[in-house]
């Protein structure tokens, strides 16, 4: 057989039979006098089988892989893998497509696309006109989209101080530190408060180590002005002892 008639017999281009070769994929085979390639069918059977290989997702260099392997037995091995990692591709997609489903459904807003359960959570608040407020639901649309987990668990046990009317005043005391220095008196008070605000429901779910000055927290930090960012600070770190006591002390 030539080049273009074993490519046509294992369903694959003459380019791809020349790749194959040129990467050592498949082995060179004998030549007629004329210079032409002078396929077998021991080198369909292998071409075919590189082919159907390919097809169920493994890359050149698994191929390769499982074609060094005579016995065959690394290839039950990789395939194992290679379901695996298709049935998580499955699970993601379709939690993407339940998430996506839940947006169509829904009517777009000025802080979207969210996920549904950070969107019950902001439609659960209160109107208000306070920059700090509007900050917060920034914060949590970011850390919506860049989490990556699943937060519902969080959104849901917050959804009770979102409804609390009394957050509203602390937002606007925070406003009011908007043009305050770090040495004001209503700092440490008010972010006292702010913590007595937090349930202790909502320090079970959150993630170890965690509020943390460091990481997502440090960007949530530098988004404050000077006054506004201590009282955060003392804020993030009345709530980590309490998560460490509440946890025995574990971090």
């Amino acid at each position: 057989m030539r080049i273009g008639e074993i490519a046509a017999l294992a369903g694959v281009t003459s380019r791809a039979v020349r790749h194959y070769h040129h990467i050592g994929l498949l082995p060179e085979p004998g030549r007629r006098a004329n210079g032409y390639r002078v396929y077998r069918v021991r080198d369909a059977v292998l071409l075919t089988r590189v082919r159907r290989l390919t097809e169920l997702g493994l890359s050149l260099d698994e191929v390769r892989d499982v074609l060094a392997d005579d016995a065959g037995r690394e290839l039950a091995e990789v395939l194992g893998e290679l379901d695996a990692d298709l049935a998580q591709q499955e699970r993601e997609i379709h939690e993407r497509r339940r998430m996506l489903a839940a947006l169509l459904a829904s009517p777009p807003t000025a802080d979207g696309p969210l996920s549904p359960a950070l969107a019950a959570l902001l439609e659960s608040a209160p109107p208000t006109a306070s920059p700090a407020a509007a900050k917060d639901r920034e914060h949590l649309s970011l850390l919506d989209a860049v989490d990556g987990g699943d937060e519902a668990q969080v959104y849901a046990v917050l959804k009770p101080l979102a409804e609390d009317p009394g957050v509203l005043v602390l937002y606007e005391r925070l406003d009011e530190l908007a043009g305050a220095g770090t040495d004001d008196p209503r700092i440490a008070p008010l972010a006292a408060d702010m913590a007595a605000a937090v349930p202790d429901e909502a320090l079970a779910v959150i993630p170890v180590g965690e509020p943390s000055a460091t990481g997502f927290g440090r960007v949530l930090l530098d988004d404050y002005p000077p006054a506004q960012r201590e009282v955060v600070r003392q804020l993030m770190e009345t709530l980590a002892t309490r998560v460490r006591a509440a946890r025995g002390g574990t971090s």
